[in-house]
Parts: structure tokens; C-alpha cells; sequence
């Protein structure tokens, strides 16, 4: 195993390990990746007015917004749900770094996401054309729960 150096000791920090769409696989997180954004577009508004949850967290009440952008790289692509400030970003033709992204799962299907603990980085162009005949979101998968004998 490789020592870290000074800085890496010091900051705790470690160097991404970058994989590919393919290598996604359901229920994984912690992924860093550089795709481009293929399209974008709005799935809906959502207003916080009313309800508990928005008087507890004492935020002016601003709808969030939600995009599903279709990214991807020359392994194939995935729906990328981006949330608020994100959509901003997630503009078609960026490419973009994407770290610590987390697969969710949504009806069978899975959509890669970055949360709070994640970062979205505007990057210079790629140089890739992105597989588009291999879309991650159309497999579906089943949970399927194994008894052990």
C-alpha cells in the first residue's frame, strides 16, 4: 500500500478514485465521475408552504426545484436528479464533475444523485462522445430477499 504524503496525512484527504456510468451499480454511493449532460429538463415545482416540517426549519419557504437530466460518458448513461441550485448547472452540453454521487432508487429503476455531502463541478469540455445506446435507467431491477438455510 502506498504512504500518503504530507498534505494527504494532514488533510485526511484522499485521491478520487473515478469509475465509469457502467460501473454503477444499485445502491452504492460515494462515486466520482465526469459525465455530460446529454438533456435536461424540469420535472416540477415543489412548494414548502404549510405543513410542520417548513415552520421547524424556520427557512423562508422557496419552492425546490427538480430537473431529470439524462448524463453520460462513452460507457452509456443514467438519469442524473438534480435538485434546487443543481438544475442551474445540470445545463445541456456541460460536462461536469460529479462527486461523492449516490445511486437512488426510483420505481425499479436507477437515478444518480448528489446531496448534501456531494459536490457538482463545472469541468472544461470533454473529449468523449457519450454512449447513448446504453441507458442505466431503463434496467429494472427487483429486490428480491434470500433466506439463508
Amino acid at each position: 500500500m502506498a504512504t500518503p504524503t504530507t498534505t494527504e496525512a494532514a488533510t485526511g484527504k484522499r485521491k478520487p478514485v473515478f469509475i465509469k456510468v457502467d460501473q454503477l451499480k444499485p445502491g452504492t454511493a460515494g462515486h466520482t465521475l465526469v459525465v455530460k449532460v446529454v438533456s435536461s429538463k424540469p420535472v416540477k415545482t415543489v412548494s414548502n408552504r404549510g405543513g410542520r416540517s417548513s415552520m421547524l426549519l424556520a427557512r423562508p419557504s422557496r419552492p425546490s426545484r427538480i430537473a431529470e437530466c439524462l448524463v453520460g460518458d462513452e460507457t452509456g448513461t443514467i438519469i442524473f436528479t438534480a435538485r434546487n441550485e443543481q438544475v442551474d448547472i445540470m445545463s445541456a452540453g456541460a460536462t461536469v464533475i460529479l462527486r461523492n454521487a449516490k445511486i437512488d432508487m426510483f420505481k425499479g429503476s436507477m437515478r444518480l444523485a448528489v446531496d448534501k455531502w456531494g459536490r457538482i463541478e463545472v469541468t472544461e469540455p470533454a473529449k468523449f462522445e457519450v454512449k447513448e445506446d446504453n441507458d442505466l435507467s431503463l434496467v429494472e431491477y427487483e429486490l428480491v430477499n434470500v433466506v439463508e438455510e
